[in-house]
């Protein structure tokens, strides 16, 4: 994908759509596959030519090119912990608004770029656990949560209904005797914990 939407298209920030329209016009001509016979030359006008349209499509609609402009304004992450952080509050943020999908593929990515975070794994369970053929990672995900901060009382009620979604009630039942322990009037262990002994 191309960085910069208005250097492909070759305008300015400030363009009109009728503008856009325009440029987007006169390169879809010049740039079209169908034009070139050499293969290397076509596939790189195929190339060129997704990026164009890409653009257009993104500059024309006013709700993708508020938000792509609100994108360059803001700074890049960088380090290891800075990409993390943002996969992470976007993840979370994808995960309130009921977009699944793209929460895992961002926490996995806050997990990969600071795996030692336990709250990237809990979000990440949470939203692998969305997906039915994924419950299984996600309880490896809460386990590795709880690992990491084996004083939080949520990592192990998170792992206690995900084990317990899964029928595993013996390992459940011990997630929540163990989030019991660190909060002992937790109502969801409570539960959990008769859930899973009966």
């Amino acid at each position: 994908m191309a960085e910069d939407y208005y250097a492909v298209l070759g305008v300015p920030r400030t363009a009109s759509t009728a503008d856009i329209r325009q440029a987007y016009s006169r390169l879809a001509r010049e740039k079209h596959p169908d034009r070139f016979s050499e293969a290397v030359e076509r596939a790189r006008a195929h190339e060129q030519f997704r990026d164009i349209t890409t653009a257009f499509n993104t500059l024309t609609n006013d709700k993708s090119r508020r938000e792509y402009d609100q994108s360059l304004e803001r700074p890049r992450p960088t380090t290891p912990e800075e990409i993390a952080r943002d996969a992470y509050e976007r993840g979370v943020a994808h995960l309130q608004a009921g977009q699944h999908e793209a929460a895992v593929e961002l926490l996995r990515s806050a997990v990969h770029h600071a795996g030692a975070q336990a709250r990237h794994h809990a979000a990440l369970a949470v939203a692998l656990a969305r997906n039915p053929a994924l419950v299984r990672e996600a309880i490896q995900s809460a386990d590795r949560a709880a690992q990491l901060e084996p004083a939080v009382a949520a990592h192990q009620v998170l792992l206690a209904e995900l084990l317990l979604s899964q029928g595993l009630k013996l390992r459940a039942r011990r997630a929540a005797e163990g989030a019991l322990r660190l909060s002992p009037h937790d109502a969801r262990a409570r539960r959990l914990l008769e859930e899973a002994s009966s």
